[in-house]
């Protein structure tokens, strides 16, 4: 494990798998999980020859957290300048960027503000076109837990206590997954340790707090015109088992891409480099140099 140099105050823990002078590959972890998610991805990325960087993200695993404004330090804008300053400090560039989860709008966002930083995009959704079917009562369902980050009774219940922590994190990873994977007891210890420190597990949720969960981002966003699609090769695994995000939901996908790719991940859920990583693997190699 290393330590980045600080962007805005935040420094990102990170892991460099591979050879340096290979195609670069950044990998970025979702919520409720940590860079480990991406081990097995990276194992596979880095013994073709790819230089593959896994940091944890502003206020997940060993990076730093910070007691700050959500919205100015733990959105998508915040979380993408630690990435582009990573990046920077390792002197990569047009790297293909694989993400789950947050990681995805993490991403994204990184292509928009950095298009120089992003050969590809290799996602799982969240992907944009969602709209207001997310307020239909199937999906409400699912989303019940952004609302609940924002209320101080999240700290009060879950931060600090590693047995919370891990019961609330042993659900997600049990009911987003697909049928055939059950999460290990190992990982699950690893994630609550990671979690239920002290202020970890509020800084985690910074990410919703900021306004960037699916619910809000789903309500707020429009179609760009189309010269102002992102023209970012990108790709979208989705998985057949995600409760959170239906296939029917990337219908609209041209909309927002203009060089856009869906590929089906049979018998996955949400957590798709742990549940699938040879897919997650081989889709970014198909794409690097």
């Amino acid at each position: 494990m290393m330590l980045s140099r600080p962007t805005d105050g935040f420094r990102l823990a990170y892991d460099r798998h591979g050879d340096p002078a290979g195609s670069p590959v950044l990998l970025v972890h979702g919520w409720p999980g940590d860079r480990t998610d991406h081990a097995a991805v990276a194992a596979r990325l880095a013994g073709l020859g790819h230089d593959v960087v896994v940091p944890d993200l502003r206020g997940f695993g060993q990076s730093d957290k910070h007691d700050r404004n959500p919205a100015e330090c733990y959105g998508a804008p915040a979380q993408a300048a630690s990435v582009a300053g990573l990046l920077d400090e390792l002197g990569i560039s047009a790297a293909v960027v694989g993400g789950y989860d947050i990681g995805a709008r993490v991403g994204l966002q990184l292509a928009v503000d950095r298009p120089d930083l992003v050969r590809a995009l290799v996602l799982t959704p969240p992907a944009p076109g969602a709209g207001r079917r997310v307020l239909a009562e199937e999906p409400i369902r699912e989303f019940w837990y952004q609302p609940f980050h924002q209320l101080d009774l999240a700290r009060e219940l879950i931060d600090g206590d590693v047995g919370r922590a891990r019961a609330y994190l042993k659900h997600f990873w049990s009911h987003w997954s697909g049928p055939d994977y059950t999460v290990e007891d190992e990982r699950l210890d690893h994630l609550a340790a990671a979690y239920g420190a002290p202020g970890a597990f509020v800084a985690s949720i910074g990410w919703y707090r900021a306004g960037s969960g699916m619910v809000a981002r789903a309500l707020a966003e429009t179609e760009p015109d189309p010269a102002d699609r992102l023209a970012i090769p990108t790709t979208f695994l989705w998985p057949e088992h995600d409760p959170l995000f239906p296939r029917a939901w990337s219908d609209r996908l041209d909309a927002f891409f203009s060089d856009v790719t869906v590929v089906p991940v049979p018998g996955a859920g949400h957590f798709v480099p742990v549940e699938a990583p040879a897919v997650f693997a081989e889709t970014i190699a198909a794409v690097a140099p």
